[in-house]
């Protein structure tokens, strides 16, 4: 039996942003979501990065979460070649703590849009590919409920810790 395709690519551009795309893979093991996790550079990749770009639709992915610090090309190069969604994830790799990649990733030009989150939240562009796939997908829908139902709830039970 083949194995299903993943639904959400997971990429960044070095092992070094690693420890913070790993809160993506955690959330979308969490809401079930089949993902993959991928080292593409633009940079120091480039025909893989064309490749994975290219290619992403017909292998499957419905959204791709692109890491990247520094310069932060990444999710635009790649959003620049697919018709996909693409969340860009701003991190903080350089002496100006993110705010580098975060302005080159909102700053991308009219016709190639990259929803962008919070520099080192990749666990906000999780939830966010959810939300798009939870468009089509009822299961990651009443996943992301439940969810959001365990978030509220987690904060009403710790609501009262300082109470007479």
């Amino acid at each position: 039996m083949k194995k299903k395709a993943a639904a959400v690519g997971i990429i960044m551009g070095s092992n070094s942003d690693l420890s913070i795309m790993e809160k993506a893979r955690e959330t979308m093991e969490q809401l079930e979501i089949r993902h993959e996790l991928s080292i593409v550079s633009a940079h120091r990749t480039p025909k893989k990065m064309f490749d994975y770009a290219e290619n992403a639709e017909k292998n499957g992915l419905k959204v791709i979460i692109a890491g990247a610090g520094g310069a932060a090309h990444l999710p635009g190069m790649v959003a620049s070649l697919t018709l996909l969604p693409v969340i860009g994830v701003p991190i903080s790799a350089t002496k100006l703590e993110g705010q580098d990649s975060l302005l080159s990733i909102v700053q991308m030009p009219y016709g190639i849009p990259v929803a962008t989150v919070g520099i080192d939240n990749s666990g906000n562009a999780a939830l966010l590919a959810a939300q798009i796939l939870s468009l089509q997908d009822e299961k990651v829908r009443a996943n992301l409920q439940s969810f959001r139902s365990s978030q509220t709830k987690h904060i009403m039970d710790n609501a009262t810790i300082f109470a007479d």
